[in-house]
């Protein structure tokens, strides 16, 4: 098994952007659904189609594609 066997990336799909399982649901979708539903049965309620393994492997995919920079998260004045 390879680390992201559930990430796929076609230039055919939503213009090449990490997608779960070559469907039509982003990476980035799925985390910002995470965000809105932190509780996976709502989230399971909002996209039936997604499984625990997506869901880490998006987590791992993203934690590996952020940068090391800091952002400054003070509003600004």
């Amino acid at each position: 098994m390879t680390p992201f066997d559930r990430i796929t990336i076609d230039p055919k799909i939503l213009n090449g952007q990490p997608c779960i399982r070559g469907m039509r649901l982003t990476v980035r979708r799925v985390l910002e659904a995470l965000a809105v539903h932190p509780e996976r049965e709502e989230l399971r309620a909002e996209y039936p189609e997604i499984e625990d393994e997506d869901i880490r492997q998006a987590l791992v995919y993203a934690a590996l594609n952020l940068d090391d920079k800091i952002v400054d998260l003070r509003p600004v004045p």
